[in-house]
């Protein structure tokens, strides 16, 4: 058992004794003595020992309350701010009763206490109170600032002064809520106080600016929850009396309520005009300050009092300001003005004061909805959203807003969508719509009918409307109804007629559904992270993929036989077995519902010859064949294997009708679904690839698009090939052999299509699509079989190596397709395949026989890397990330970028020399230095200190390439050399310098002023850098920074400074100027980064990723599908 507690300092008083009078002591007694008499007499009397702790408890409270009294009678004002802040109450009653009795030093210490909560320390006191003109004491103050005798409190990073702003609110709240019975009104203490505030508030120092801003503003605040409490006591005060004059028309009650009322009314009225004095004093001229914290804080303020006290701020007098900062050039001043409003608009009874504000300023507020920062446009949208709540807005202002539901940034997009949800289709601010007589029906079958009257105005285009699906689907719970949306399709709905667009949106909204339920993303990620979900997250999506599959089992196989032969809606209804469990056909006795699935999926493979239904009816039946289980998954492979079969015996008719000069379109469409399929898997064709070389070679006149096909086939079925051979333990020499002639057969005939184009060089019906599959095929064939994959192995003769010959005739095919005009290449961008016959297909190809080894770089790396500026940003990007990743490997890089460089230079003296165009010479001089901007930009930061030598490098050698039959060739100094002097050190511009004019030492450069004109320039922009010792100074040759989403503000972050130019003046209008600045900022922001780190620059798409180095020197599959990439 623990010892009793001993007594404690609050029970330490005379004990009062039963029966025994109370001792009476002379006033004259002295305090401690009497309590050290007391003690001992407690202590020497054992019978009141068990009173002591219930008296000790019930002065606990009392006797604490006078040692904090001691404590902070002995703390000056500003230490009480300065320290904890539970201590201001006490302080605060404490200074009040110093006030009442001598009201001269306790003011002395309150405006001391003002002036060093802003940094101050003001000497003289003496006149503080006396007749002093306030703005002498100001004065001296800015002196002291001048002087640098001030210390900002507010802005300090001190862990002992941290709630320095708190406790000041919380001072001046107190000191407010103390005097409201008597120093308040006395028209004395607070108009000195506030006039000392204004004063400050209008100082050029910003620290007093801060601080007396705050206090201010803090002031209107307490005055406000004063005149709350009148204005009740007021109307109390009212009915009172005027239940009193029921009773008796005169008499002293009825005098003592109206002389009450008429002094609580004086009072209230004697507040307003001190929050009038601070709002003309200090608000109009500190909302437009130049600190941004301080605008926000008066409009933070304003916005609430305006809500706390609407009888005097809720008027246009004083909203106006909140309309005028919805303009401010910094963002979180324009949320905090949009943020006060939408407090003002949820209260209804503000409404009809707010109509005239409306009016005038709802443009703008629709406007903020695209602003420029993310976070105000979001604000911004929920303020939309009230205004149509109240019906503030008419239906043809929300054009705009509706065109972002298709922005960038996620965060508008869905703010949009829980806008777009309310109004249009929940109709939540229309009472009379949500009515309609021709919308009746359960809601979800209404919201669905509605969703799809957004979705007609993106016609025809899936990707708009997967936007604006993702946009509202967590606001919509009818998306999600999915046994409604199959009731929908299936017409099961009398009152539901669908057109045909209809439902096609109505199949595309339910697939994006099912995939957002199970947490698929259906619109890409602006960051291209992965995403992350918790255990719970998880539970969910895995008990949706449950309710999906429950819902869809009976009926899916009747949505898929209604729309079987409709290409728009098949893609988006196969797909959705992706999305199920397919235990569950088991675990419910579906078996039959499952394999009629799997029959309609096969009937729609073989019914449609596009990209898209044939994609999906391949991922579907591979799907059902590895996730399905015992029976079920042996009647998917079953159904896969006859799938494979009859299409072979489809192939080798179509092709023996063409070799009898049939027609060629049940070939094609024969031979893409084989290239799908082989996407896929492997699919044994071995009979089948000897027809496809006897139709190649027997009829050279087939279209394209059949040919390369054909050649597609070809080469997937190699790389299967080759991939089961590495992957075999024992490999049969039949094997190999057979693989190697299926080789040699395929490069045969991309050679005879690479020697074609050699002769017909101005351009055939294979310029375009063909060429570009043959390019692609070649690069990913040679790839596949390259020596270093296979040396020192078993399958070493399975490597191969192209011969110089053959990668000259590779490489002027690839320039074929580079070459081919923008609009060219836009005609074909519709085309289904269009992103594996294009430009970038082209050059990733190349790019990856260089990365990956597989040719000498010397032969094809300066000749892709001359082509950097040649054909627009994607192939840029390829090229940047290849020379990434040549930086990363022991090569001569300087030998690469000069010859480079020649080659643009040598393709510029072309231009020069057969075209008299002096435009067509500008764009190919353009080029040339533009190729050197571009590649010495490529040495920044780190980079150009370790590249060090290949930079020198390149000017040593491309200086001696310029003197060669000088002065021909001196323009080579200023197209290319130039742009890599500006990376060197000092030290290497000074021998550069003197190496250069040391060549023309013995030659009068007078005899040819035109031809030596480049040499000029050339030395005097190196004595210029010299003379400048510019070094290690980085010259960046991009421009600023490019990021997705929207343009960041840029930061006008204020300098810690006591003085500003022009701080307090008005004319600093800071209100005016953001939408140049928002302006300047956009185009800032829209010019490319060609100096960022390339590693980080490159788009992770397939196409990209296929550039890179292959990690395991066995993973031959890892390629087969990137010369198709989908």
């Amino acid at each position: 058992m623990e010892d009793p507690a001993p007594p404690s300092e609050a029970s330490n008083r005379p004990p009062r004794k039963r029966g025994r009078p109370p001792k009476h002591l002379p006033k004259e007694h002295d305090a401690d003595a009497d309590r050290t008499t007391v003690q001992a007499d407690r202590e020497s009397s054992p019978d009141d020992f068990d009173e002591a702790p219930a008296k000790s408890k019930r002065n606990r409270a009392s006797e604490g309350t006078s040692s904090v009294a001691h404590k902070v009678s002995d703390q000056t004002l500003i230490e009480v701010v300065k320290g904890n802040g539970k201590f201001i109450p006490q302080a605060v009653k404490f200074w009040v009763e110093c006030y009442e009795k001598d009201p001269k030093p306790a003011m002395v210490d309150l405006l001391t206490m003002l002036f060093e909560a802003c940094g101050a320390k003001y000497c003289d006191k003496s006149d503080l109170v006396d007749e002093t003109d306030v703005d002498e004491v100001v004065i001296a103050l800015v002196n002291c600032a001048k002087r640098g005798e001030v210390e900002d409190y507010q802005n300090s990073k001190k862990k002992e002064i941290k709630n320095f702003k708190e406790n000041l609110e919380s001072f001046w709240d107190n000191l407010v809520r103390e005097c409201q019975h008597g120093p308040l009104f006395d028209q004395v203490l607070f108009d000195k106080c506030m006039d000392y505030i204004i004063a400050l508030s209008c100082t050029p120092p910003r620290v007093y600016r801060q601080v007396a801003s705050l206090m201010g503003l803090s002031l209107v605040t307490s005055y406000i929850t004063i005149a709350n409490m009148l204005r009740a006591q007021r109307e109390t005060t009212q009915r009172q009396l005027e239940a009193e004059k029921k009773k008796r028309t005169e008499g002293p009650r009825v005098d003592s309520l109206k002389k009450r009322s008429s002094d609580t009314h004086d009072r209230i009225q004697l507040l307003e005009e001190m929050m009038r004095k601070i709002f003309t004093g200090l608000f109009v001229h500190r909302y437009r300050d130049i600190d941004q914290n301080i605008r926000m804080s008066c409009i933070e303020s304003l916005g609430a009092w305006i809500l706390s006290y609407p009888s005097l701020f809720l008027q246009d007098l004083y909203l106006k300001y909140l309309g005028w900062t919805l303009n401010d050039k910094n963002a979180g001043v324009r949320k905090a003005s949009i943020s006060a409003l939408q407090n003002l608009y949820e209260v209804d009874d503000n409404v009809p004061t707010l109509g005239l504000f409306t009016e005038r300023f709802s443009s703008r507020m629709i406007e903020l909805a695209d602003d420029i920062d993310v976070s105000v446009a979001v604000q911004a949208i929920g303020l939309v959203k009230q205004l149509l709540r109240h019906q503030l807005i008419p239906e043809d202002d929300l054009g705009p807003l509706y065109d972002l539901l298709i922005d960038d940034p996620p965060e508008i997009r869905h703010a949009i969508g829980a806008l777009v949800y309310d109004h249009l289709i929940a109709q939540k601010f229309n009472s009379l719509q949500s009515g309609s007589r021709d919308e009746t029906g359960n809601t979800s079958e209404v919201h669905l009918k509605r969703m799809l009257r957004i979705l007609e105005e993106f016609p025809q285009d899936p990707i708009l409307s997967i936007y604006v699906i993702d946009d509202v689907w967590e606001y919509m719970t009818a998306i999600k109804d999915w046994k409604c949306i199959i009731s929908m399709l299936l017409d099961e709905s009398p009152s539901v007629e669908l057109s045909d667009s209809d439902a096609t949106n109505l199949v595309r909204l339910l697939c994006a559904s099912v995939k957002k339920a199970i947490g698929e993303r259906i619109v890409p990620a602006t960051d291209n992270r992965k995403h992350y979900y918790n255990k719970a997250q998880k539970e969910v999506f895995e008990s949706n993929k449950q309710d999906i599959t429950v819902a869809m089992m009976k009926t899916y196989p009747l949505l898929l036989r209604k729309f079987i032969s409709d290409k728009a809606k098949v893609s988006s209804l196969v797909e959705i077995v992706l999305h199920m469990n397919l235990e569950y056909y088991s675990l419910k006795r579906q078996e039959q519902n499952f394999k009629n699935l799997l029959q309609l999926v096969k009937e729609a493979f073989f019914k449609h010859g596009d990209k898209d239904p044939l994609r999906a009816c391949v991922k579907a039946i591979d799907f059902c064949c590895i996730e399905s289980q015992g029976e079920l998954q042996d009647f998917a492979r079953n159904k896969l294997k006859e799938l494979e079969d009859e299409i072979i015996a489809k192939l080798k008719s179509a092709i023996k009708e063409v070799l009898d000069g049939g027609d060629e379109y049940s070939l094609l469409v024969n031979l893409k679904r084989l290239y799908e399929l082989q996407l896929k898997r492997s699919v044994p064709i071995n009979s089948l690839y000897e027809d496809i070389v006897t139709v190649l070679r027997g009829n050279r006149d087939m279209e394209d698009e059949v040919v390369g096909f054909l050649l597609l086939n070809m080469y997937l079925h190699l790389a299967w090939g080759l991939q089961s051979i590495v992957n075999e333990e024992a490999v049969s020499e039949a094997s190999l052999n057979s693989l190697l002639s299926k080789r040699d057969t395929l490069l045969q005939e991309l050679e005879y299509f690479l020697n074609l184009a050699d002769d017909n060089r101005e351009g055939g019906k294979y310029t375009s699509e063909l060429g570009c599959r043959v390019c692609t095929i070649l690069a990913e064939t040679w790839f596949l079989f390259r020596t270093t994959n296979f040396n020192k192995t078993k399958l070493e003769k399975l490597g191969y190596q192209p011969d110089t010959d053959m990668l000259q005739k590779f490489w002027e095919l690839c320039q074929q397709q580079l070459n081919i005009s923008d609009e060219a290449e836009d005609e074909d961008v519709n085309k289904e395949y269009a992103v594996e016959t294009n430009r970038d297909a082209v050059m990733i190809a190349a790019a990856k026989l260089i990365a990956n080894d597989v040719v000498p770089k010397e032969d094809l790396a300066s000749e892709i890397i001359s082509h950097f500026v040649m054909h627009g940003t994607s192939v840029a990007e390829i090229i940047k990330h290849l020379i990434t990743v040549l930086k990363k490997k022991d090569v001569d890089l300087a030998s690469i970028f000069l010859e480079a460089l020649k080659k643009a230079y040598h393709r510029h003296l072309v231009n020069m020399s057969g075209s008299e165009n002096v435009s067509s010479e500008n764009n190919s001089s353009s080029g040339c230095k533009d190729l050197a901007a571009k590649l010495s930009g490529t040495f920044i930061g780190v980079a150009r200190i370790k590249h060090r030598p290949d930079i020198l490098k390149v000017v040593r050698d491309g200086i001696e390439y310029a003197f060669v039959d000088a002065p021909k060739q001196l323009s080579f100094l200023e197209e290319a050399v130039l742009h890599f002097v500006s990376k060197l050190t000092a030290p290497d511009l000074s021998d550069i310098t003197k190496d250069v004019q040391q060549r023309t030492t013995n030659v009068n450069t007078d005899e040819n002023p035109s031809g030596w004109r480049p040499y000029k320039v050339f030395i005097a922009n190196l004595l210029e850098k010299c003379a400048k010792n510019e070094g290690f100074q980085d010259e960046k040759e991009g421009v600023s920074v490019r990021r997705r989403g929207r343009p960041r503000k840029r930061q006008n972050i204020p300098g810690k400074k006591l003085f500003d130019d022009q701080s307090s003046s008005e004319d600093e209008d800071s209100i005016s100027a953001y939408e140049q600045d928002a302006q300047d900022e956009g185009k800032r922001q829209e010019d490319e980064d060609d100096d960022d780190r390339l590693i980080n620059s490159i788009p992770s798409s397939s196409k990209l990723r296929s550039l890179g180095v292959s990690r395991g020197e066995s993973k031959v599959s890892a390629s087969r599908t990137s010369g198709a990439s989908s």
